[in-house]
């Protein structure tokens, strides 16, 4: 390595590492597996239990691959793992899909059903923007007697002005308490949207967050990360409601599951 690769490196541990309050231990780590995906769909036994032995408690599923749920139930169980959510479209929480996805995620023990976006006409007005917030509070209160929750996770867009507010607020506002509000903390941050202020302002809601680096940063807290780790941290474990933090990379690798853990661990999260 060179001199000034190594000064660089050097500067990068500083950041990375620095002796701050990064909060407590109190949340623990869950791994949503679209990071893994290719992983996944080549060995789904062998990645949970990959994943289980870096110490992640809990994984996210965003599909699932064709296997039955009493065979994920199984694995799960196998390793010790919980199952913390599942990124489901839209349409799999209405009309004659609903009780096929509630079935299946049951069997699994996934209590948290969360769509990952939503199609351009249900966000293109306030009007439809507040349209939706209903329909989720409808799907919301089908599945609270049935001790399961949906939810909306965030992508930049989320945050664009339409008619004089974002998405994200307009959506939330209408939105109830028990629609889960899913901060994509990346996300946010390349949308340079405040996630402090955001989970100050919907106390209680952002039951589970995507810890992911900002600007499509290689790794959580590097130095293109523009996160506030700290900050944000703290705001999840005062006002948030967190009850699972959740680690994910767009276009992900087992190798950054491994380092991200290392990181958390030296953040004193683990």
């Amino acid at each position: 390595m060179s001199t000034a690769a190594a000064a660089a490196a050097a500067a990068s541990d500083r950041l990375l590492f620095a002796a701050q309050n990064y909060g407590g231990k109190n949340v623990p780590i869950a791994l949503q597996l679209y990071t893994i995906g290719a992983d996944l769909r080549r060995d789904m036994p062998g990645s949970l239990a990959a994943v289980a032995k870096l110490g992640y408690k809990g994984v996210e599923f965003a599909g699932f691959n064709n296997v039955a749920a009493k065979d994920i139930r199984k694995m799960l169980d196998d390793n010790g793992l919980q199952a913390v959510g599942c990124h489901t479209a839209l349409n799999t929480l209405q009309g004659e899909e609903f009780d096929k996805t509630v079935e299946f995620n049951k069997i699994i023990g996934n209590p948290r059903l969360v769509v990952p976006s939503l199609a351009a006409n249900y966000t293109n007005s306030r009007t439809s923007i507040e349209g939706a917030a209903d329909i989720f509070n409808g799907i919301a209160a089908k599945l609270k007697p049935l001790g399961m929750r949906t939810g909306f996770h965030c992508h930049p867009g989320e945050f664009r002005q339409v008619e004089g507010a974002t998405v994200w607020d307009t959506f939330f506002t209408r939105a109830n308490r028990d629609v889960i509000m899913q901060c994509d903390l990346g996300h946010m941050g390349t949308a340079d949207a405040d996630q402090v202020a955001y989970i100050s302002k919907y106390p209680g809601r952002s039951a589970t967050v995507h810890v992911k680096p900002a600007h499509a940063a290689p790794l959580l807290g590097d130095t293109a990360d523009t996160n506030k780790w700290p900050e944000i941290f703290k705001a999840c474990e005062g006002v948030g409601g967190t009850e699972w933090y959740i680690v994910e990379y767009d276009g992900g690798s087992m190798d950054k599951v491994v380092r991200t853990m290392d990181v958390l661990k030296k953040w004193g999260k683990l």
